[in-house]
């Protein structure tokens, strides 16, 4: 009995047919953050390469897309942007976006695309969306620096003006938006583990979730008897305090903001508790 009891203290994980709610234990996820370094390492090169601009896709993405917006929005059909040049405008909006959309969507194929790999080694499944997130926030970054870039050459060919105060309101920023995107990408990617194509669904539902957001337009430009229903959208608040922060401009709410971050905190703390308690179990489906 003693030998027994002595073995016991060499285990690390004990596999049974029981599956928890909490799943895993923040020292385990930490345990795995060199595999959690790898992946995302693995995640970004099949990205890029063998491209032919690699991951300057990063920066042509987004100015593509403004470019467009600003010929069809501001020039083709005459969205006034308040003074602010249309370019800018654009470009924060569509920056804040890509953040949003990208977390949500390879979140929620983590579980999917990575069926293979769990069937034959045990970690944290976890980890795979963490790792999805982690890489999303990098080329962020990059996106965020080209508009530093670009903001700043307005601010100096004086075109616009800036409170640097103001940018302190980018990081709650980014964590609200990263959040709810990541606990929304949670629930759904043990969905589309089960129902493959949901993931067509999701595709067209992110496209049509863009028009509801504030990402071209302003809050002051949508009429009353239907603002509230843009102001059920958690994400409307997060792009005008993230336009707020750059130019100054935007209809703040700091209840509508406090309403974004408890569904944020919702939206995390089910999806985490939905995924490392189904996670699992789906192994025996997909």
């Amino acid at each position: 009995m003693a030998e027994e009891q002595k073995a016991l203290k060499f285990w690390d994980w004990e596999i049974n047919s029981k599956s928890t709610w909490l799943g895993v234990e923040l020292s385990e996820i930490y345990a795995y953050r060199g595999l959690l370094l790898r992946l995302t390492r693995k995640d970004f090169l099949g990205t890029y390469q063998q491209t032919l601009l690699g991951p300057f896709w990063v920066l042509i993405q987004p100015l593509l897309t403004v470019i467009t917006y600003v010929l069809v929005f501001n020039k083709v059909i005459g969205i006034s942007t308040n003074g602010v040049p249309p370019f800018l405008f654009n470009l924060i909006g569509i920056t804040l976006w890509n953040l949003f959309s990208e977390v949500f969507l390879n979140t929620a194929k983590s579980f999917s695309q990575n069926a293979g790999i769990f069937n034959k080694v045990y970690f944290p499944r976890i980890i795979v969306a963490l790792s999805a997130v982690y890489l999303q926030l990098i080329l962020f970054g990059i996106q965020l620096l080209l508009l530093i870039v670009v903001f700043g050459y307005f601010l100096i060919t004086g075109k616009i003006t800036a409170n640097p105060a103001n940018f302190f309101l980018i990081i709650p920023i980014i964590i609200i938006t990263t959040g709810i995107a990541f606990g929304a990408g949670l629930i759904l990617s043990v969905m589309t583990a089960k129902y493959r194509d949901l993931m067509a669904l999701i595709q067209l539902l992110i496209r049509l979730l863009m028009f509801v957001c504030p990402v071209f337009y302003s809050l002051s430009m949508v009429p009353e008897k239907v603002k509230w229903m843009v102001n059920l959208n958690p994400l409307s608040s997060q792009f005008e305090y993230f336009r707020y922060a750059f130019i100054g401009t935007g209809q703040l709410s700091d209840l509508q903001f406090m309403y974004s971050a408890s569904f944020m905190v919702l939206m995390v703390f089910f999806g985490v508790l939905l995924f490392n308690k189904l996670s699992d179990a789906l192994m025996d489906v997909i």
